[in-house]
């Protein structure tokens, strides 16, 4: 997991008793899970989203202990160590980081929603962390906010070279355009009219949510449809915009009508519910390009939907496309069908091309059966 302070590794989570958290009480468990601390005490990194854990309930954190424990095959495999460097890798002041930055409690149920909104409101916030990628971070690397009670939860953030986009009612780079059915059958079939997972989402699409009963998905999109937008962070709303004959073209429209407009339309418009809109995508509507720029240098995994691997995916262009051009290309794309966003330097392409790599062709499937 790539974060500002350097590499973190993920752990051995097996019922492995030498390697592994085999020897784990259901009081370590649920400490480690839901306030970061191991069980020889030492406290874990916020890579590891306890302060979104902190709310989800017992009956929850012991039927994960009984699944970890009886129900997952042990494996003898050793930790490594993150790659921080001293002193920024000692673990104690993580208490005081602890104590100002997560609030301890499972999830209460709130009067101003229904049953549905509150059910939704407990799995973003708690074991689903939406707000791990989706909410801006502070100086301190924390979150600075975990509900809805601060209009900049869910508002969108940049992590690890993606930019999670806001997961807001706002129009342009939210979910304000998106009905609670679109939503759903985004978590729940990896597409809609609007778009196709990609990035760390497909991960979770992958693993996660497309295993979702449809009652909890229906909770999802219920509560975050009820997240109001905020017009002066997001801008005049985006209206289609048919693209006029230019001649002569500019770089950018050459390099998209040769790369792009079979699959995506010289209109923009995407096919249907297979290949993704440019046109309106929060993706480049979005202040920061970094998803663009990452998309169009690796291209996408492949999403598996039911068990089927989808036919059509996002090539990598990092091989045909210099940096410059890539700017080119992505700088007509956030400029043209209505889009309104800042152009892409070449600079920014260089930099992502540097530390980030191509995507796997090949399906990838991390759920345990």
């Amino acid at each position: 997991m790539g974060t500002p302070l350097g590499a973190i590794y993920t752990t051995n989570i097996t019922p492995d008793r030498e390697t592994g958290i085999g020897n784990y009480t259901l009081a370590d468990f649920d400490n480690a899970v839901r306030r970061g601390v191991r069980a020889d005490g030492t406290r874990l990194y916020p890579a590891m989203p306890h302060p979104s854990y902190a709310k989800m309930s017992d009956d929850d954190i012991r039927a994960l202990y009984d699944y970890f424990m009886n129900h997952v095959q042990p494996v003898s495999q050793s930790n490594r160590p993150a790659d921080i460097a001293w002193p920024l890798n000692m673990r104690w002041p993580l208490a005081f980081w602890n104590a100002a930055f997560t609030r301890p409690g499972a999830y209460q149920a709130k009067t101003t929603g229904d049953d549905l909104w509150n059910r939704g409101a407990y799995l973003v916030q708690g074991p689903g962390h939406c707000g791990s990628c989706h909410t801006p971070r502070g100086v301190a690397i924390q979150e600075v906010a975990l509900d809805e009670g601060d209009p900049r939860y869910l508002s969108g953030a940049l992590l690890d070279g993606w930019y999670a986009p806001s997961l807001r009612n706002d129009h342009n780079t939210g979910l304000g355009r998106w009905t609670e059915e679109d939503i759903v059958s985004y978590l729940k079939d990896g597409r809609n009219q609007h778009g196709v997972v990609f990035g760390s989402m497909l991960e979770a699409f992958n693993n996660s949510t497309q295993y979702m009963s449809d009652t909890d998905l229906k909770g999802i999109a219920r509560y975050l449809k009820s997240l109001p937008g905020d017009r002066m962070r997001d801008g005049e709303p985006w209206q289609y915009q048919p693209v006029a004959a230019a001649t002569p073209r500019s770089a950018g429209q050459a390099i998209y009508a040769a790369q792009c407009a079979t699959c995506h339309g010289a209109d923009g418009r995407g096919r249907a519910e297979w290949i993704a809109p440019l046109a309106g995508a929060s993706s480049l509507l979005a202040p920061d390009p970094a998803s663009a720029i990452n998309i169009t240098l690796n291209g996408a995994g492949r999403v598996v939907a039911d068990g089927v691997t989808d036919a059509y995916r996002m090539p990598s262009l990092r091989s045909k496309l210099s940096d410059q051009q890539i700017a080119e290309v992505l700088t007509y794309v956030r400029a043209t069908w209505g889009n309104r966003a800042a152009p892409v330097t070449e600079q920014a392409v260089k930099a992502l091309r540097a530390h980030t790599d191509p995507a796997s062709p090949d399906p990838i499937i991390l759920q345990m059966r």
